[in-house]
């Protein structure tokens, strides 16, 4: 009779999908926000098995709504890909976000960012990065046992998980694909995008000219 009185009331405890707070600051922690979780989309695109959110609230243990974060970019492997209104670990074969990152913003405590640090540590996070591109300070921190231990040697180091390569420069943190590439904005991208389709446009122009030119020597193009 009592473990089906907490079976219910397990059932009908709510987890809310949203805590009162903003994704951003301003509009730089953003940028780096939606820059970070953007080319961590790009890079596990083709892997089913990746999930990547961001401003997502965690809920490690079923029962509790009050233990919580929502990491600024979370990424879990062995989860698929697909639209949650929160993670609810137990449901995710009990599978903790193995990488997550936070973008400060002139806002965070030192008490705040020591409340993370320990939920990270107590629930399984393997890597944590925390960026401040204000100051533009940049540490890591890997799993080491049950504890997450600093990366002393930041500069150019490889994310064992992801496979990305941080470099540390000025006026900002540098971060590049496993093949070279460096991460680029949403923006950088659309100009990448709208620049390749004028280069295929103009080919195209070219392409026609060619054609016609060649039908009025009386030559077929398609015979070439």
């Amino acid at each position: 009779m009592v473990s089906q009185l907490e079976s219910v009331n397990t059932s009908e405890i709510i987890y809310p999908e949203r805590d009162g707070n903003p994704m951003a600051d301003n509009t730089v922690q953003f940028r780096w926000i939606t820059t970070i979780k953007a080319n961590l989309d790009w890079l596990f695109t083709k892997d089913e098995q990746v999930f990547v959110a961001g401003d997502l609230l965690w809920y490690p243990l079923e029962g509790n709504n009050k233990k919580r974060q929502a990491p600024d970019v979370m990424v879990v492997f062995r989860r698929p890909k697909g639209d949650r209104g929160s993670y609810q670990q137990w449901k995710e074969d009990n599978i903790a976000p193995q990488v997550v990152f936070e973008i400060l913003s002139p806002g965070n405590t030192q008490k705040e960012m020591n409340r993370k640090l320990l939920f990270y540590e107590r629930h399984g996070v393997e890597e944590y990065y925390i960026y401040d591109p204000d100051k533009n300070d940049f540490s890591g921190l890997l799993r080491n046992g049950k504890e997450l231990e600093i990366i002393e040697e930041i500069d150019n180091w490889i994310s064992p998980r992801l496979g990305i390569r941080f470099q540390l420069a000025e006026p900002e943190l540098m971060i590049y694909h496993p093949d070279g590439q460096l991460f680029s904005s949403y923006t950088e991208e659309k100009e990448k995008a709208e620049q390749e389709r004028q280069r295929a446009e103009q080919e195209h122009q070219r392409a026609e000219k060619l054609a016609t030119k060649l039908r009025e020597l009386g030559i077929n193009p398609e015979d070439i």
